[in-house]
């Protein structure tokens, strides 16, 4: 009698595409779950703040044990918050004013006219916007101060335009860039000058990008710490300065009170930040349209 053997199937060696797609789906994971990581830690982070903000005590527990407001109005008497929010928007806004009129025309002579050094003159450009502001903030601030200006708000002003000038010009090359110069060519045969020109044809075509780059400098000027403390004095200090010196000066304060005060920080840059959002799409500062060939 004649038994018949049976072979079982040995397991199928491993392909390198299925280790491509084990360790494309590994990769996913990880990426996932760091980024879930630093949304918890972020939203955990605020939610502590703003918690306390409103807390009248809060001592080993998951939640105070009471509620109030009194921090804002107490954070806003002891911190003179008013003063600071007038100074902050005063600056704000002469920083956001020069630069636009500073930085609008110099992106326009850069991205139309080409001339020896002009890739050192964007490198250099590039600087002010890549090394830290304390870098350059501290030699600043010593010639600010030689001067006179240091201590004062225009002093802040011009610090601050160091690194928004670049800025502007940054954002706004590849806006001009998409313009075609035909355009400007039609509007001089029709006699415009260039002050003419400039004003009814290119400020229409380009205020997308101007309004962009001048709400990004906005917040950007908001949220500038270094080169305002550098050079802020007791009646220049924006809001992000007077949030410091309230955390580490001289003297006991209530937490709740400080945190208040950093809550009202976080929703005026939010503001500002949401609406700036609303006119510019990040990734247009670093793409650019190509010219149509002609």
């Amino acid at each position: 009698m004649s038994t018949a053997v049976l072979d079982t199937p040995s397991a199928a060696p491993a392909t390198p595409a299925t280790m491509r797609s084990v360790g494309s789906r590994l990769w996913i994971i990880a990426v996932w779950t760091t980024m879930i990581f630093f949304i918890v830690n972020l939203f955990g982070i605020i939610a502590a703040v703003v918690t306390s903000s409103f807390a009248t005590r809060w001592l080993r527990s998951w939640l105070p044990q009471g509620w109030t407001t009194k921090w804002y109005f107490s954070a806003w008497a002891e911190f003179q918050l008013t003063e600071v929010l007038v100074v902050t928007f005063q600056i704000v806004g002469a920083v956001v004013l020069l630069s636009g009129l500073i930085g609008v025309p110099a992106a326009y002579a850069l991205a139309r006219r080409e001339f020896p050094g002009k890739k050192a003159l964007m490198l250099l450009f590039l600087l002010p916007l890549l090394v830290p502001p304390v870098t350059f903030g501290i030699p600043l601030a010593t010639v600010l101060y030689q001067s006179g200006l240091g201590g004062t708000m225009w002093g802040v002003i011009l610090a601050n335009l160091v690194p928004t000038v670049p800025f502007v010009i940054l954002v706004m090359i590849p806006f001009i860039e998409q313009i075609d110069p035909r355009v400007e060519a039609a509007a001089r045969v029709f006699g415009a000058g260039t002050l003419r020109m400039f004003v009814h044809v290119l400020l229409p075509l380009l205020m997308p990008g101007i309004l962009a780059a001048l709400l990004l400098v906005l917040v950007r000027t908001i949220a500038m710490f270094e080169l305002t403390f550098l050079t802020a004095g007791p009646t220049s200090q924006t809001l992000v300065v007077a949030l410091y010196y309230a955390v580490f000066a001289a003297g006991v304060r209530a937490v709740q009170s400080i945190d208040a005060m950093a809550v009202v920080y976080m929703v005026t840059t939010l503001i500002w930040l949401v609406i700036a959002l609303r006119f510019v799409n990040p990734t247009q500062m670093v793409t650019r349209a190509k010219r149509p060939s002609h």
